[in-house]
């Protein structure tokens, strides 16, 4: 089926998208005419709780202020446009967000897409605890001409405030005003808020406090570093505002683009539930945002939809009958290779739904249609997606964690299974973790590792490894910024996942100023914390200490699987 165009601004064709589904199409019609016959979207708009929960239900309320956002953030534009001037007439040259999940990821989406316009800073997003990634950031700024953006929704996320508080001392040593350095964009009220008018921060961003973290890519956490590296937010929300206006109240559920794709997520995901995600080369960026969108709105009461991000291409023959694939296509892009690879994935018989951009800018229409995808989506698959039960879970432990992490060198972190220099125990302990993969499941990396190239190459090599060995569909986080996304997913989703979590000894380690720990700690409660959740939900974990070693242990471990 074919999507109708419809509430298409003058002089702009939206294309067509392509659902080509199967059997399944049937399903998604049903779906389509219930929504229809109960006014989904008329109860959408008007924040009925009970389209995903029976009874009074304020959380699932006091949360959908997201759907406004396109036009109710119209009328800031004009002032983060002028704060964005200020900065580069200032001399700014560089802009470093410090955040985690959705405070980092859709500025880090728009920069990958469209870089900084020229004359205006460059954009690096901050989203680790490790001591050599913000060692990295570190050399890799002038901290005289480098403006600080600390987001936080709660104001009160650790890892945020703890990388404030790192750049906050060398600001101190660096420049005469820190605090005219930094902005911090937070929800009204919060720790944050307050923080930032103690120590004079050059500027306080509130963001609406109706909208939930990873629902916030046109809100003041996405606009603002957007903004800053000269991008045009107005056009951006313009988008969104078309998006809005096809899934409109009054729009008809044959015609509107988020519901038709919710009802695919919602009734594929039952049976085939790794939304396996594919990109042209000039969105490369987007699917991290959606894998926390969809990952931490579904994955939870035993339930949920995996997205699969920048997954090794295989053979079509070696994926198994629990994927779905979505094919994100710019129309400037001619990538012959990923075309030769979605028709032989069509030829062999798996579902694929073709989403064609016009542009870039038409993100803001996709982030748009695809929160009211993942809201709808919900309703299908009878979970609410407004929450995140396990994060928090994974939080309180992390926490208890830290308090058994020493911080002298020589004392080991407690709670591994093997060390990656041992081959032959690393081997025991891998085919014992292999054992227990379940069919139909998951392979998850966990890396609590510095993200540098080399690593990151590593990571996909042990991808492909391990989809040859099991079939099994694999991802990648790297901690802790994925337990702000895939994390909830993975405690609260199906047990389906084999979870293999890689850690090394950071060195030299670094420490938080005004607190009693390090970095090194942060990042080592943080893993512990999440095995130990992992373990709680009935989960199947391997812990592997890489040491110093990250490459050869990397290479160690491809081998033994």
């Amino acid at each position: 089926m074919t999507l109708l165009k419809k509430h298409i601004p003058p002089g702009r064709t939206v294309p067509a998208d392509d659902f080509k589904i199967g059997d399944s199409g049937m399903a998604v019609e049903a779906r389509l005419a219930e929504w229809k016959g109960a006014g989904f979207l008329q109860r959408l708009w008007a924040k009925d709780s009970t389209l995903w929960a029976p009874g009074p239900g304020s959380e699932i309320v006091e949360r959908l202020g997201w759907l406004d956002l396109p036009s109710r953030m119209q009328d800031q534009v004009a002032g983060i446009k002028a704060f964005a001037e200020e900065a580069k007439t200032q001399g700014f040259t560089q802009v470093v967000i410090l955040g985690m999940g959705g405070s980092s990821l859709a500025p880090d989406v728009f920069q990958r897409t469209f870089g900084s316009k020229p004359g205006y800073p460059k954009l690096l997003v901050l989203d680790s605890t490790h001591p050599a990634a913000i060692t990295a950031v570190e050399k890799s700024v002038n901290l005289a001409r480098t403006l600080f953006v600390v987001s936080s929704k709660s104001g009160t996320t650790i890892e945020p405030l703890s990388l404030f508080r790192y750049f906050w001392a060398r600001l101190g040593r660096a420049t005469d005003s820190a605090g005219s350095h930094c902005v911090a964009v937070t929800d009204p009220g919060t720790p944050l808020a307050a923080l930032a008018e103690e120590r004079k921060f050059r500027r306080v961003f509130l963001a609406p406090p109706d909208v939930g973290g990873r629902f916030s890519a046109l809100s003041p956490f996405g606009l603002v570093p957007a903004a800053l590296t000269g991008m045009d937010i107005g056009l951006l929300l313009e988008r969104a505002r078309s998006a809005a206006g096809a899934d409109a109240p009054d729009a008809a559920v044959d015609g509107s683009p988020g519901l038709h794709l919710g009802a695919a997520l919602g009734e594929l995901g039952k049976a085939r539930n790794k939304l396996t995600i594919l990109t042209s080369a000039s969105l490369h960026g987007f699917p991290d945002w959606l894998e926390q969108l969809i990952a931490e709105s579904l994955g939870k009461d035993g339930k949920g939809v995996l997205p699969v991000v920048d997954e090794p291409l295989a053979a079509a023959e070696s994926y198994g009958q629990d994927r779905v694939f979505i094919a994100l296509l710019l129309e400037a892009d001619h990538d012959r290779g990923l075309a030769n690879h979605i028709a032989s994935l069509e030829e062999s018989g798996q579902p694929v739904i073709r989403i064609r951009l016009a542009d870039g800018w038409d993100l803001g229409r996709e982030m748009f249609r695809w929160e009211v995808a993942v809201a709808a989506a919900g309703a299908a698959l009878g979970v609410q997606p407004f929450d995140q039960p396990d994060v928090e879970l994974a939080k309180d432990l992390a926490r208890k964690a830290m308090t058994e992490i020493q911080p002298k060198e020589e004392a080991g972190p407690p709670g591994e299974d093997a060390v990656a220099a041992d081959a032959d125990s690393l081997a025991q302990a891998v085919t014992g973790w292999l054992a227990q993969a379940r069919p139909k499941g998951y392979v998850a990396l966990q890396a609590y590792l510095y993200p540098d190239e080399e690593t990151i190459r590593s990571l996909r090599d042990l991808r492909r490894a391990v989809l040859r060995k099991t079939g099994l569909a694999t991802t990648l986080g790297f901690g802790p910024r994925f337990l702000h996304s895939t994390g909830q997913f993975h405690k609260g989703g199906p047990n389906e996942g084999l979870f293999l979590q890689l850690l090394d000894d950071p060195a030299p380690d670094l420490s938080v100023p005004e607190t009693d720990y390090t970095f090194g700690q942060l990042i080592r409660g943080q893993a512990l914390g999440d095995a130990r959740a992992l373990e709680l939900k009935g989960r199947r974990v391997l812990r592997v200490n890489l040491k110093r070693d990250v490459a050869g242990g990397l290479e160690r471990l491809r081998r033994a699987i």
